[in-house]
């Protein structure tokens, strides 16, 4: 299946994982940007930072197989393999960056923002029913057994 065909297949799984692709940049980015302030936006852009890095290994399975993670991290990253523990944990990442806005209105809403779309993305492909699909330019449906 191509690019396009994932995004013509109205799964709002695939729509939510390459929502979560967008996020990682933000999150990076972003996370950098606003290190340099001087009051608390600190804390909130070096959580923004570690997001990014677990959004990584949420959304991209082939990295679990190629990275030397820990046993416990990699059982961490297993829990959010359905639609409604993805909406779940991007939903309390969206959160945690709207509670960013408390200290000081930043650009750290952007992520802010995505993280709550791929969270109504998963959230809506878990109301309608859709068994989760990952995208295979990312690694899902049989590409990360490959590598074994």
């Amino acid at each position: 299946m191509t690019l396009a065909e994932e995004f013509r297949s109205r799964n709002f799984s695939i729509y939510g994982q390459w929502t979560g692709v967008l996020c990682i940049v933000l999150c990076f980015a972003l996370g950098i940007a606003n290190i340099f302030h001087a009051n608390f936006v600190i804390a909130f852009s070096i959580v923004c930072l570690v997001f990014s890095f677990v959004i990584i290994f949420i959304e991209i399975p082939l990295l679990l197989r190629i990275c030397p993670t820990s046993p416990k991290f990699d059982a961490f990253i297993r829990k959010f393999e359905t639609n409604y523990m993805r909406a779940a944990i991007y939903l309390v990442m969206s959160i945690v960056q709207w509670l960013s806005l408390l200290a000081m209105v930043t650009s750290l809403i952007v992520p802010a923002l995505f993280l709550l779309f791929a969270a109504v993305f998963y959230a809506l492909a878990g109301f309608k029913g859709q068994a989760f699909q990952g995208s295979k330019t990312l690694g899902g449906q049989g590409v990360a057994q490959m590598i074994i």
